[in-house]
Parts: C-alpha cells; sequence; structure tokens
C-alpha cells in the first residue's frame, strides 16, 4: 500500500492530467441511472480514440535485467517489513469467514503463459456459482474485511511473492482473466501496479451503476478499451 501511494505520488502531472481527461466519460457513470448507458456508449464512440497495442513499443527496460533485479530486491524488502502484518491479516480473514486466507487465481503472465495469483481472500467462498470474475462497489460477495483490505490495497501484498517467483513484475499492466485476456501473447510480466490500475483506481465505483447482468458487457465495451489506450 505504501509503494502503492508513493508511486502514484511520483506520476509526472502531465501524464497523470491525460489520463484523468481520457477516462472523464467514465468517470461520469457514478452515480449515473442505467438509462445513460447509450449515451456513454456515443461518448467512447467519439471521444476516445483506439490503438492497438504494438509489443514493438515495449521498453527494453520492461525486459532488462535491470528491471529484475529492481523487482526482486523490492520484493524482498517488502516481504520482510511486512511479513509479520500480514500473518495478522492472514489470520484476520480466516478467523472472520469460511475458507482459507490465500485466494489464489489463473491470470494470463509473459508469453501467453498461465500461473496463479496469490491474493488474500476478500470474499465468501462461491456455493455453487462462482459469479461474475469483475468486482463492483456493494458487492455483498465482500466480506467486512475484505472490504477494508481492498480500500487499503492490502489484499494485493502476496503479489510480492509472484514477483520472486517471476509471475509478475512491479510495474506492468495488471494481469488479466483467461476470459478478458484478448492478447495471450503478453510481450513482458504484467504488473502489480501500473498506469492503468492508478487511473482506474475507483473502477469498482464506476461499475456499481452498472447491473449485475450488464456488468461484463460494460467492462469490454467501456473500460477495457480505455485502459488498453493509457
Amino acid at each position: 500500500s505504501a509503494f502503492l501511494l508513493l508511486f502514484s505520488s511520483l506520476l509526472p502531472g502531465m501524464m497523470w492530467s491525460v489520463m484523468m481527461r481520457s477516462i472523464a466519460p467514465l468517470v461520469e457513470v457514478q452515480g449515473e441511472s442505467v438509462r445513460e448507458l447509450n449515451r456513454l456508449h456515443v461518448i467512447h464512440s467519439t471521444g476516445v480514440r483506439k490503438h492497438p497495442v504494438s509489443h514493438s513499443t515495449t521498453g527494453q527496460w520492461s525486459l532488462s535485467s535491470g528491471k529484475r533485479v529492481f523487482d526482486v530486491l523490492l520484493s524482498l524488502v517488502v516481504l520482510l517489513i511486512f511479513g509479520l502484518p500480514m500473518l495478522l491479516v492472514a489470520a484476520c480473514v480466516r478467523l472472520t469467514s469460511r475458507g482459507p486466507a490465500i485466494f489464489i487465481q489463473e491470470r494470463v503472465g509473459q508469453g501467453g503463459r498461465l500461473f496463479s495469483i496469490y491474493k488474500f481472500r476478500s470474499m465468501t467462498m462461491a456455493d455453487g456459482s462462482a459469479g461474475s470474475g469483475l468486482t463492483k462497489s456493494g458487492d455483498r460477495r465482500v466480506t467486512w474485511v475484505g472490504k477494508c483490505l481492498r480500500r487499503l490495497k492490502l489484499d494485493e501484498l502476496p503479489q510480492f511473492y509472484n514477483v520472486l517467483r517471476g509471475d509478475m513484475s512491479i510495474v506492468g499492466p495488471r494481469p488479466k482473466l483467461p476470459e478478458f485476456a484478448d492478447d495471450l501473447t503478453l510481450a513482458y510480466r504484467p504488473g502489480i501496479t501500473g498506469a492503468a490500475s492508478l487511473a482506474f483506481c475507483r473502477e469498482e465505483e464506476i461499475l456499481a451503476s452498472v447491473p449485475g447482468d450488464q456488468v461484463e458487457m460494460f467492462y469490454h465495451e467501456r473500460i477495457k478499451p480505455l485502459k488498453a489506450s493509457i
């Protein structure tokens, strides 16, 4: 959490301004009724230009051994400092709701390789149906401890172990679920945080005004293209 706050504070003001202008049509959806979906479609299609993602634009730093060394060293420091607090968080999760403390989910990594991502469990265990892979503000599946963890981004701390394993990097695009990954040949490691993650830090609140049966459609048609353009 402290690292994410530090990273966001160091983002150049101009870059942040550009990102916020690009997501303005989506921010407008907060508090609006479902009837605004058609208007948002027009705003998005006319106000945002889609750019195909090209692997040739990937910076050399993203694939360098220097970045890998930086990732490993920073992850070791974070895990050493937050090791005891993480044990306390795990105990709170385990004792306040049924199920394991760690949530494991399959995500798409570098080169399309599937890997297991680790998080502190913030939702109730599914009974029968797993439900949507997307979460919006007010989702009843989120536990009261999970709400606190998500608000402070503490549920992401176990992903520093993913960084040590080589599955992820500190900075990069968030790893996608297989069903939401159009491009399965990612040229570099996905990250714990990145520009799109910071720009859409209130994504769950944006999705809160969308009815449950339209959340995935809204994400694919409105949010996902804008994330790809950042």
